[in-house]
């Protein structure tokens, strides 16, 4: 049994919709993407994740389908159980791709309900607890106003803006917590449409995944106060400068060092010395990739770019 991740091959990597504010210019143009330098960044990570011995599984690519590029929307794992998400409409096609792929691992897959939008470990983060106990385990579902994507007239240059919306309904919770009971499942909404994900501005690290990087910012005064209240000094809050670079889309691995097993945070590159600092102070080695093409074209930086498939 090793840790695993699923990967998608970003052969046919494109800004097809535009759906997030990432994939567009100041203008509202849909950006280009250099493949050329994605495909070296994703095989850099690739790279990276392997050095540390994690098992690798690629998702095969679909011309159609560029998004599968960002399989942390693909849904979640719960015990034997993977649950698909219910993608939004630009992305809705890629749910059979993950279904037969998943199954052919072996996995058990079940869909979710689907009365509700929702967009997987993205959107649903399980924190760990300071003394390693699973049953302490606190997952945080992070959800926000669904809109109907659309441009609206405005005072200002451009005279027009792109509305984006949120990915997950705030009412698929009640499902969520029939999955995990009896853990404890924590709503917190989003407010910023830069960051669209939950993992976007949340990530838990530690020795058991105790801490969490936070960008407080980006959640409701009501959610902040849910996490303060459950985590005081275990959060490590995020300047704004370290979240636009997406440091919370980072993914914790357990490296062998030497003999001793080790925390390792893989993060996206360029982010502050302070902060790599206070990663290592909670006993956790970050590890920066380059994955900018992804994060300044796609909206997803290193978590949005594998799905955690937790032991296979």
């Amino acid at each position: 049994m090793s840790q695993a991740v699923l990967l998608g091959d970003p052969s046919f990597f494109r800004i097809k919709s535009g759906s997030n504010p990432h994939t567009r210019d100041w203008l509202g143009r849909r950006k280009s993407v250099d493949r050329s330098r994605a495909s070296t960044q994703w095989g850099n990570l690739k790279s990276v994740l392997q050095g540390h011995g994690v098992q690798i599984h690629v998702l095969p690519p679909v011309e159609e389908l560029p998004g599968t590029v960002f399989p942390a929307n693909a849904g979640f794992r719960f015990g034997s159980t993977f649950y698909l998400s219910n993608l939004n409409p630009a992305r809705a096609r890629e749910v059979e791709h993950y279904r037969l792929f998943l199954q052919r691992l072996g996995l058990s897959v079940q869909d979710f309900p689907s009365e509700y939008l929702f967009e997987g470990e993205a959107d649903f983060i399980p924190v760990g607890h300071p003394s390693g106990d699973p049953r302490r385990k606190i997952y945080l579902f992070t959800h926000g106003r669904i809109e109907h994507p659309r441009w609206e007239f405005r005072l200002g240059i451009p005279p027009y803006r792109r509305i984006y919306g949120f990915r997950s309904d705030r009412w698929a919770q009640g499902a969520l917590r029939d999955v995990v009971k009896p853990l404890e499942v924590v709503p917190l909404e989003l407010i910023d449409e830069r960051h669209y994900h939950g993992d976007t501005l949340l990530c838990p690290f530690g020795p058991h995944h105790e801490y969490l990087l936070v960008y407080l910012g980006g959640l409701s005064p009501m959610a902040q106060a849910a996490l303060r209240s459950r985590f005081a000094d275990r959060l490590v809050p995020l300047s704004r400068e370290d979240a636009q670079s997406f440091a919370a889309n980072s993914f914790q691995i357990a490296a062998d060092y030497y003999g001793e097993e080790v925390p390792v945070l893989l993060m996206p590159d360029g982010l502050s010395v302070e902060l790599y600092g206070q990663v290592r102070e909670r006993g956790v080695i970050p590890c920066p990739v380059d994955v900018s093409e992804f994060l300044e074209k796609g909206g997803g930086a290193v978590k949005c770019m594998l799905l955690d498939l937790g032991e296979l």
